[in-house]
């Protein structure tokens, strides 16, 4: 393929493309993101080609290996084109019968599709899966329509039109002013005004600036950056080059985790494309602008995420933050002007260039513009990456998308902004997701992680395990964080193992301020949100735990004792033969006793206790029952009233 060296020859090229393509030709999508990777869409794409040399229809089906498209909790996910067919959980042994039926019939194969739990009826398209109906899907939409390797796939779709307009109709200037107008703001966690930083950057003395792309996303539970890095890298790379074009940079980086190969393979592969089509770098598009690409596998650090500390380990030392005295917009990697913004803030500037800054403030509130990829996880029916308009309310993502609390639990809080971020109540569902109205919560947008929990949750617990990840991904450079927050952990797991004591939450509380306001990094200065946070609205369950050495939500393991009911027992002897303490006394026919003073409250009694019989309670804080006399304990005897 010849370099495309000229915005009309992006235009020829693209309606060849498309002339070249039969829109009547049958084609199966088959997700293959990483969470679908994990299911075994390997096996089903390998069964797929199989069944076809089998029938007969090599060549006659397209097979398009996409990247994720965002139900994970239902993959692997085919959709079958042009009639737009979407079936779920698909296995090899279905694969067979998808192409008989569907493919060669033309017949709907019922029991591969979605069932709406609200009307029970079955839905054949995907758009109409409530999980896809209440999103925008701005940016994650492509994720499922092309396959990543493809840089005609992503040009058939309108790749590189927003960067052939930029250079053949508008100056630098035009470009961070339209970016300027668009107020979009940084998906990366900080929220920062993008036009603004590049704004800075392009004034910002000297000749040499660098752009640079956070692929460094480690947040428990998050995978939006990865994701849309494996499904479409070649929208954040354009993104990367438009903004290179707007602050005068002709050198990018992508830092990008080591432990996600198959974002760094399809990212290699677009970059390797995109040089060989003229998207990158000597007089790209016949512009004279010139620009190159380098990726950078980093190591995993959590505080690599943090601007000053990723371009340290760019620069090939260890990955440790430094003052912001200067920001790193002015002065960053090898002391130039750096544009540092995350993989979804470099995904939308092409949209923008492409629709212009009006058509992009349509979406969202007046301060968050646009829309926001979350991970909607945890104790939630519906799990899976969601796109929605900034402005949605909590419980319209959680109820209308994510489809509510499994087993009938009681919805009990939301932890979004990562680890750093906090976790707001059942009061504050309506609360609008944008990056002001969260703050307000005591929370934050954060990079997009949305944990649900359900009534099970203890929240103390859930501020020690944050706590705990934070103190162990502490670069340690600065004291406040790096003793601070062990001794934050310290307090905190031992008020779950019913050791706290009265002065623990006060002494926790001036370990917050002391974090917040000497932390070298935002890694140090946020680290006390889930505490604070939690605190804010569950105080009740800490002085719980403290003074009453109860857990509410009779989650902690220090604060637990396990019963046997003898007036559900049915002496089915399961509860005793998993016990892995044998603190568990019974026979056939006999009421089963668990023994105190060898449990060691692992649960698995309660667990493996058939939900018909029940008879496994878990106690906490109030003192277990007296065992019956052994002459009571046979079936059909007396019990206790």
């Amino acid at each position: 393929m010849p370099r495309i060296s000229s915005a009309q020859e992006l235009a020829e090229f693209r309606k060849d493309l498309l002339s070249r393509k039969d829109p009547h030709k049958p084609c199966i999508a088959l997700c293959s993101g990483s969470a679908c990777h994990a299911t075994g869409s390997p096996d089903v794409s390998a069964a797929i080609e199989a069944e076809l040399a089998k029938q007969g229809l090599t060549g006659q089906v397209e097979i398009r290996r996409t990247g994720c498209h965002g139900f994970c909790e239902m993959g692997p996910i085919i959709i079958i084109h042009p009639e737009g067919v979407a079936y779920f959980q698909v296995g090899p042994r279905d694969v067979p019968e998808i192409i008989a039926q569907t493919i060669q019939e033309k017949k709907i194969i019922q029991r591969l599709l979605f069932t709406d739990p609200a009307s029970q009826r079955k839905v054949v398209d995907e758009s109409q899966v409530p999980f896809y109906k209440h999103q925008q899907r701005l940016v994650f939409g492509s994720n499922g329509r092309i396959d990543p390797k493809s840089i005609q796939d992503y040009v058939a779709i309108g790749g590189y039109t927003a960067l052939a307009k930029a250079l053949s109709k508008m100056t630098p200037e035009a470009v961070l002013d339209e970016v300027k107008k668009s107020r979009l703001r940084g998906r990366g966690g900080g929220g920062f005004p993008t036009g603004r930083k590049w704004e800075g950057s392009r004034d910002a003395p000297g000749g040499t600036r660098y752009v640079i792309v956070n692929a460094d996303e480690g947040d428990p539970g998050a995978y939006m950056d990865r994701s849309l890095l494996e499904g479409n890298p070649h929208s954040v790379l354009e993104g990367l080059i438009l903004g290179a074009y707007a602050v005068g940079s002709h050198e990018g980086y992508i830092y990008v985790r080591q432990e996600y190969p198959l974002a760094v393979e399809n990212i290699d592969i677009a970059i390797q494309s995109a040089e060989e089509y003229g998207f990158l770098g000597r007089n790209i598009l016949g512009s004279g602008f010139d620009f190159t690409v380098t990726v950078h596998r980093g190591a995993g650090a959590f505080v690599c995420g943090e601007s000053t500390a990723l371009m340290t380990a760019l620069e090939g030392r260890v990955g440790e933050p430094r003052p912001k005295y200067i920001r790193s917009n002015i002065r960053g990697l090898w002391e130039r002007p750096s544009v540092l913004n995350n993989v979804e803030t470099w995904a939308n500037v092409p949209l923008i260039i492409n629709k212009g800054a009006d058509w992009f403030t349509r979406f969202g509130t007046e301060t968050s513009k646009g829309t926001k990829i979350f991970s909607l996880v945890g104790k939630i029916n519906n799990t899976g990456l969601v796109e929605v308009p900034m402005g949605m309310t909590l419980r319209d993502i959680i109820y209308g998308i994510g489809g509510g609390i499994p087993g009938g639990k009681k919805f009990k809080a939301v932890q979004t902004g990562g680890p750093s971020g906090g976790c707001i109540p059942e009061s504050m569902l309506d609360l609008n997701v944008g990056f002001d109205e969260l703050a307000s919560g005591g929370s934050m947008m954060g990079s997009g992680g949305m944990i649900v929990m359900d009534e099970d949750t203890c929240m103390v617990d859930v501020a020690r395990y944050f706590i705990g990840f934070l103190a162990d991904e502490s670069c340690g450079k600065c004291v406040p964080c790096r003793e601070g927050l062990v001794q934050m952990h310290r307090l905190l797991t031992n008020i779950c193992r019913g050791q706290g004591r009265d002065g623990d939450i006060e002494t926790l509380e001036q370990l917050s301020e002391v974090l917040a306001e000497a932390s070298l990094c935002a890694l140090g200065k946020s680290a006390p949100s889930p505490f604070l946070s939690t605190l804010r609205y569950f105080r009740h369950e800490y002085e719980a735990h403290i003074r009453e050495k109860r857990c509410p939500a009779l989650s902690c393991k220090g604060l637990l004792s396990y019963y046997i009911d003898p007036e559900k027992c049915k002496a089915c002897m399961i509860c005793m033969k998993k016990c892995p303490s044998g603190a568990i006394d019974g026979g056939k026919k006999k009421i089963h006793v668990i023994h105190q003073d060898v449990c060691t409250a692992c649960g698995v009694c309660f667990e493996v206790c058939p939900p018909r019989f029940g008879a496994v309670k878990k106690l906490s804080g109030e003192p277990v029952p007296a065992p019956l006399p052994e002459a009571d304990r046979m079936i059909g005897k007396r019990q206790r009233p």
